[in-house]
């Protein structure tokens, strides 16, 4: 089993969905469990004094100006913790609990939080046993981070909450106990520590980013073959045409387009033919498809930024780094910022819901060109099925994909929306929570669509006799068709793209085709 090793520094997306959907084991690197020490020491060296100090010993959001007795501390971060535990809606699913816990992990031992190690041992201890808290999915504005979710899942350190262990769902006490596993007692700093941060928003990102990286090579890859069983050409693909250009994008589709059909009979079959020009659906997949991808790649950016950020707020740092203005003693600087602000997640969140959009719109319009005998070429059949009239073949297939195109634009853009909380204080929200989970929900509509047509496309192939495809496109027919069989009459066609969404999504399309190409698509 894979181990990925946290040290604050170099998460990336590719890490989260190991343990979030693959449960790869975590462990804390050595020099981030002495950082956590460090920062520890300097909230005790706080506590040793009398001076107020915002989220050591200190109220919350509008209570900031209530001091609170030292007796008090411990239950001053148990009642956040409870207080906080406020969301609503369906419980998230055990992969986006699970990488909530490794990028806050990942946040927390970057040494800016205070916190002691013990804290950081039982989120590992959690991972690595299989302890998963119930998490409600709503209640996060993402500002003063995602609040109420993260409060669900530290319920657990506590012994409270309900947990999923082994399946059952389990008071928080026995889940950890299953594991033989205790809860803790948070002391100064930790309540907040935990609660503070843009993890459920950051975890989402992260499996929005593989998963729709994933989804665009495969729009790729259905786009070329909807260009070779439609007689279309690849002309619109050379690089001359993106050397002028020079978006990375562009090339980059365009590249992926010429490697898919190497060596295709097809395409050479009708290199002189008289058509003077393609749809814009195919002839200008390399600017749409590539402006996606541009997209996609200022994501992974943000998101690899953010999964290795320290997000809670106040951080602690070494009083001989910052001026005066900070609270705290000689040797421990307590600064209260925003880190904990979702707006760089939220804002290229919503870029690419719409960008993931305009594939499945582009997908569905190729889709329809494949199906509509109004305007599919003379080889194909309507709704390519022989018999049509007595059977529909897979003329719904489109209806369903129009469906997710319009769900997906309807869906708004959380980000631009904002409702102030707590007393004013948090007058303006990013709203990155609800970001992300739109995100999801357009990605995985996305991938059905694009599912649909290499459907589609691989039962077009069948009406080409004679011509073999492209090296990569017949290696994504073949793997189609190992789970998909030839439409000879009509059946639940659902089923159909239901096998080709799970080939997307676990790789297997990919996996196949660049075998074949010998080498990565981009």
């Amino acid at each position: 089993m894979t181990e990925i090793v946290v040290d604050g520094e170099s998460l990336t997306p590719a890490d989260v969905e190991a343990v979030a959907r693959h449960d790869a084991t975590v462990a804390v690197a050595e020099q981030a469990r002495e950082d956590v020490r460090t920062s520890r020491e300097r909230i005790e060296d706080i506590l040793d004094t009398d001076e107020a100090v915002y989220g050591v010993n200190t109220g919350f959001g509008e209570l900031v100006q209530k001091r609170i007795p030292e007796a008090d501390i411990q239950s001053l971060q148990r009642n956040l913790i409870r207080s906080h535990a406020a969301g609503a809606g369906e419980n998230l699913a055990v992969p986006e609990v699970r990488g909530m816990m490794v990028t806050r992990l990942n946040a927390l031992v970057k040494g800016f939080s205070g916190i002691r190690e013990r804290v950081i041992d039982l989120l590992v201890d959690m991972l690595n046993e299989g302890v998963h808290p119930v998490v409600k999915s709503k209640g996060s504005l993402g500002a003063s981070g995602d609040l109420a979710p993260l409060a669900h899942l530290a319920l657990i350190f506590i012994g409270e909450g309900a947990a999923f262990v082994d399946g059952d769902r389990l008071p928080g006490e026995a889940a950890l106990a299953r594991r033989g596993l205790e809860p803790i007692s948070l002391r100064a700093k930790e309540g907040l520590a935990l609660i503070n941060g843009t993890q459920l928003t950051v975890a989402l990102a992260s499996l929005v980013v593989c998963d729709a990286e994933r989804i665009l090579r495969a729009a790729d890859i259905a786009g070329a073959l909807t260009t070779e069983v439609t007689m279309s050409t690849t002309a619109s693909a050379h690089p001359r045409i993106h050397d002028v250009r020079p978006h990375p994008g562009h090339s980059e589709t365009a590249k992926n387009l010429r490697r898919l059909t190497d060596g295709s009979e097809i395409i050479d079959s009708h290199r002189n033919c008289d058509r003077v020009q393609d749809p814009y659906s195919i002839r200008c997949m390399p600017q749409v498809h590539g402006a996606v991808r541009d997209s996609l790649a200022h994501l992974r950016e943000i998101v690899t930024t953010e999964l290795n950020s320290a997000t809670d707020n106040p951080l602690v740092f070494d009083a001989e780094r910052v001026d005066d203005r900070a609270s705290g003693t000689e040797h421990a600087a307590v600064l209260s910022g925003g880190n904990f602000h979702g707006e760089p997640l939220a804002l290229p969140l919503d870029y690419v819901s719409g960008a993931l959009t305009e594939i499945a719109a582009i997908a569905e319009r190729r889709i329809d060109r494949l199906l509509n005998p109004n305007i599919q070429e003379e080889h194909l059949p309507a709704f390519l099925t022989d018999d049509n009239g007595l059977q529909s073949g897979y003329m719904i297939v489109q209806y369903t994909a129009a469906d997710l195109v319009s769900t997906n634009r309807s869906i708004g853009r959380p980000s631009t929306d904002n409702i102030p909380v707590s007393g004013n204080q948090e007058d303006h929200v990013s709203m990155s929570a609800t970001s992300a989970h739109h995100a999801r929900e357009i990605t995985e509509n996305t991938r059905h669509v694009v599912a649909a047509e290499l459907v589609c496309a691989a039962q077009a192939m069948d009406f080409l006799e004679g011509l073999d495809p492209g090296t990569g496109t017949g290696a994504a027919y073949e793997a189609i068709r190992e789970r998909v069989p030839f439409l000879d009459e009509d059946r639940t066609v659902g089923t159909d793209v239901e096998a080709a969404r799970d080939i997307i999504a676990d790789s297997t399309l990919l996996n196949r085709v660049e075998a074949a190409i010998d080498g990565e698509l981009a």
